[in-house]
């Protein structure tokens, strides 16, 4: 015989109330951010995400506010350049603290802001 359930909750929390609760089987989104890249940046929305540091034309980096336990964590990014140029590329580096992502355009790769940059991060955090 099998019973239904419905559990409702408001929180779920580690047994030690600070620690992230652990997915078995299941892999969840651990970081995210879409933020502003022209002008003043800013984010839209974010989980897991500190500060943003506009570095140069094109180049901002997303600092964690919970580190990644490693470099290896998974990375998709999009991102808005509001133009048509041939040869669009999107770059990242990962640290384990941050995430660097570099917007280039054209066949000069020459960096520019774009108006909307998103990505999502998977991985185990540290």
């Amino acid at each position: 015989y099998r019973m239904t359930s419905v559990l409702n909750v408001d929180t779920i929390a580690a047994k030690d109330g600070t620690s992230p609760v652990a997915l078995t089987k299941q892999a969840a989104t651990k970081a995210f951010a879409n933020m502003n890249g022209t002008g003043t940046i800013a984010f839209r929305d974010s989980l897991n995400a500190s500060s943003l540091t506009d570095h140069s034309a094109g180049i901002y980096t997303t600092s964690w506010t919970n580190s990644f336990a490693d470099t290896e964590y998974a990375t998709t990014t999009a991102t808005n350049l509001d133009q048509a140029y041939s040869g669009d590329m999107v770059i990242v580096t990962q640290a384990t603290g941050s995430l660097k992502h570099k917007t280039y355009y054209g066949a000069s790769h020459a960096g520019t802001d774009a108006s909307i940059n998103c990505h999502t991060n998977f991985g185990d955090l540290a």
